[in-house]
């Protein structure tokens, strides 16, 4: 039966240390991700995140509301399998680096995406000795391969649930160099949030919110601060 659509059958969730992994277990039985493998996960922090998530559930299980467990069965299923073209799809976006497009105009936008966007581009160069190319507008602007692949170099120390974690850091921003940032704490989370959102902000500013797409704004910032917590939780 798919975990996703089961009925609460368990009484209690539990963990159990196996060796250097800890297990999920409902009523002594392990938890297993929807690839079939035992849900065991590298720290005892995230084992107990997602033990709550299902200690918690009621009738139904509802995956919307078990993040850690979602998290961990990407890094089980989908990145350890096929890390390689994982981190190829992560690096590919060193090249279309959100930092490195800016507005036009007018001038009360392109301030702010200096003061936002100008410090994260200067960490990254005193960081990685490297520095992206930056242009104006949406034209695509080819960036230097040994730049990139240097700061694509930075996922391989990385374990698959920190990996995890990371994809989610760069894919939600639109940002490479946001990612690394976060995973180094160059800054807060919610200020790296913020730096990827410069543009809706000031649109905001000029035009006043929309409920709808404050909505999708907020899912993606629940989403994005869980994963810097699900990175420091495996770290």
């Amino acid at each position: 039966m798919n975990q996703w659509s089961m009925k609460r059958f368990w009484q209690s969730a539990a963990i159990e240390e196996t060796g250097e992994e800890f297990a999920i277990r409902l009523d002594g039985r392990p938890v297993r991700t929807p690839a079939k493998r035992v849900l065991a996960v590298p720290t005892r922090t995230i084992a107990e995140k997602i033990a709550a998530e299902w200690e918690a559930q009621d009738k139904t299980v509802d995956p919307r509301t078990m993040p850690w467990t979602r998290s961990a069965n990407a890094a089980l299923d989908k990145v350890a399998p096929q890390r390689k073209a994982v981190e190829d799809y992560i690096a590919a976006y060193a090249e279309t680096d959100l930092l490195c497009y800016r507005a036009e105009g007018p001038a009360s936008l392109i301030a702010r995406q200096e003061a936002a966007w100008d410090p994260i581009l200067d960490w990254m160069s005193q960081r990685y000795g490297v520095r992206l190319s930056v242009t104006r507008g949406v034209m695509p602007v080819e960036q230097d391969p040994d730049a990139t692949g240097r700061l694509a170099k930075a996922m391989a120390p990385l374990t698959d649930f920190q990996l995890t974690a990371f994809h989610d850091l760069v894919t939600l921003p639109g940002s490479f160099v946001l990612g690394l940032a976060a995973i180094e704490e160059a800054a807060p989370p919610l200020d790296l949030w913020g730096a990827s959102h410069v543009d809706e902000d000031w649109q905001i500013g000029e035009w006043g919110d929309d409920e709808e797409a404050a909505e999708a704004a907020a899912f993606r910032q629940k989403a994005y601060l869980h994963a810097s917590d699900f990175y420091r939780a495996a770290s």
